[in-house]
């Protein structure tokens, strides 16, 4: 069979990397790609927002399943362009896809059905938001409705911070149309964990535990960016969490999107904080993590077409999701200014030294290719996933780091804590 990929970063190739094993699959294209997913997959130079051109290209080659990567798309209702042709598609209709699409409509949705999650108030008016923030407590948490590139979320620590936050998002737009609205948020702590689960419109699968790294610097420092390392499994998803969530967060939230007549398939993304009081529901995504597909996807036995043809013949409950009996841990590297501003086009060196090492997968982000068509540059933010396995995640991590060091480019940079907090257990 051929299979149709939308988009064009690590989650991406982490995606098209775990379809190349499948012996369904004969041909893989990507759009748009990028230089690293080139090794498994033939580029095709189409953005991920021109649907009809991507429906096109789906007839005039004759796809058989087209995988939408990326969370724009799915809130544009590629999805419905596609079904609309007859053309064979994972990912949520846009109705559905609002579950990401929306912070207000989740929020308001977990409220709805009693799903456990932060307090909180949205806001279409930054004076009626500021008026809130005059009595509220401290530290809490600012969030852009809208899509955001991961990073429309702050955290202020005082009520100053907040006034300028609500700035930030609502006046000066600085995350565009996503900060037209606003929810204001209760702050909450304990340990981040990211569960990602199949989904074929009833019957959820859960996949195994990941942790991100979302902030720039080591020790949780500087600003929000799309992630910058994931480790998995989480050592802090427990069983007893786990049989939490599957009564409180995961059926019920699938049984609430149904209730509402906006029935869900695909991938639904968790974004958990495992509080003194039980799990609350950070976030919803409606599509693979990224860079926790780095890690989930390498430890997954399954063939993944078989998974994403059940979700969407609504067969779901005939597959048993396998992972495999050890860790990954996903560290990216980065372009020098990310997540602010950075320069592109800087050759990238010491590929070759990891390439077919065992256990060791190298993920492009941010990559092209020079004009000679075979030297690597970089072209982005988030440049490389550098993932490693290991018996357990001390293992993974060592190793995660030593191919880390071997690749080098001017300006690049790194966490260098990346699942440091499983020494804590």
């Amino acid at each position: 069979m051929k299979v149709l990929i939308v988009g064009g970063g690590g989650r991406e190739h982490a995606i098209a990397w775990k379809v190349a094993q499948s012996p369904k699959v004969d041909k893989i294209y990507c759009a748009p790609g990028n230089a690293g997913i080139s090794q498994v997959a033939e580029c095709v130079p189409i953005g991920a927002m021109e649907f009809e051109k991507l429906a096109d290209f789906a007839e005039e080659k004759k796809i058989d399943l087209t995988v939408i990567g990326m969370d724009d798309p799915l809130c544009g209702g590629i999805v419905d362009v596609f079904e609309a042709r007859g053309l064979r598609v994972f990912g949520p209709r846009k109705n559905a896809a609002i579950l990401e699409g929306s912070k207000a409509f989740s929020k308001d949705l977990m409220k709805k059905y009693h799903i456990p999650t932060a307090a909180y108030e949205t806001f279409d008016s930054p004076e009626d938001a500021m008026t809130y923030l005059e009595t509220s407590d401290y530290p809490i948490v600012l969030k852009a409705d809208g899509l955001a590139l991961g990073k429309g979320v702050l955290i202020c620590q005082t009520k100053q911070e907040a006034m300028d936050g609500v700035k930030t998002i609502m006046l000066d737009r600085k995350f565009g149309a996503a900060g037209s609205r606003l929810v204001v948020e209760e702050f909450l702590t304990g340990r981040e964990v990211s569960v990602l689960s199949f989904v074929d419109g009833k019957t959820i699968r859960t996949m195994t535990s990941a942790q991100d790294h979302k902030r720039a610097l080591d020790g949780d420092q500087g600003l929000n960016t799309g992630g910058m390392g994931t480790f998995s499994p989480s050592p802090f998803y427990t069983s007893e969490v786990d049989e939490f969530c599957r009564k409180y967060v995961y059926q019920p939230t699938v049984d609430a999107m149904n209730a509402e007549g906006r029935t869900f398939r695909g991938v639904i993304f968790f974004g958990l904080m495992l509080t003194e009081k039980g799990p609350r529901v950070l976030e919803y995504n409606a599509r693979f993590g990224d860079p926790e597909a780095q890690v989930v996807l390498p430890r997954m036995e399954n063939d993944i077409v078989d998974v994403f043809e059940a979700c969407i013949d609504g067969t779901l409950d005939q597959i048993d999701l396998k992972f495999k009996d050890n860790a990954c841990v996903c560290v990216i590297l980065a372009s020098g200014g990310y997540p602010v501003s950075y320069k592109k086009g800087y050759e990238i060196h010491g590929l070759e030294q990891l390439e077919g090492k065992p256990g060791c997968y190298v993920f492009h982000a941010g990559t092209k290719f020079a004009d000679d068509g075979k030297t690597y540059l970089t072209n982005g933010g988030r440049v490389l996933g550098v993932t490693a396995s290991g018996e357990d995640l001390h293992k993974a991590r060592a190793n995660a780091y030593a191919a880390a060091q071997k690749i080098s480019w001017e300006g690049m940079f790194y966490r260098h804590d990346i699942g440091k907090a499983i020494d804590e257990v």
